[in-house]
């Protein structure tokens, strides 16, 4: 719920991240129903347009994150790891980069 709410922050603002988060609040729900056949639909649906969602959100960071040749270069070799190497947690990745991004910018 707060990935959903974050990336509707940073898309279109407080409210949409409100409406954003209200809409995890029924997903426990659906595991009970999930074998129904509408209620399968309905949840396929809502898959595509997370993964809209998603996309829009990491092409919006994307341009404003990706600004110069560290930057870039972070984010490459971060998915290139990751990509990789399935098994490490993305956590560590995070925080790694985040020292790197700390080093780049007060040290370099």
């Amino acid at each position: 719920m707060i990935t959903v709410a974050f990336i509707g922050y940073l898309v279109v603002g407080f409210p949409n991240a409100c409406v954003a988060a209200l809409t995890e609040l029924p997903a426990p729900y659906f595991k009970r129903w999930g074998k129904h056949p509408s209620v399968k639909a309905f949840v396929d649906g809502v898959t595509v347009a997370a993964v809209g969602a998603i996309a829009g959100a990491v092409v919006e960071l994307a341009r404003r994150q990706l600004i110069n040749i560290p930057a870039v270069l972070i984010a490459i070799t971060t998915v290139e790891l990751l990509y990789r190497l399935k098994k490490l947690p993305e956590l560590s990745f995070i925080g790694i980069v985040a020292v790197i991004g700390l080093l780049l910018r007060y040290v370099g």
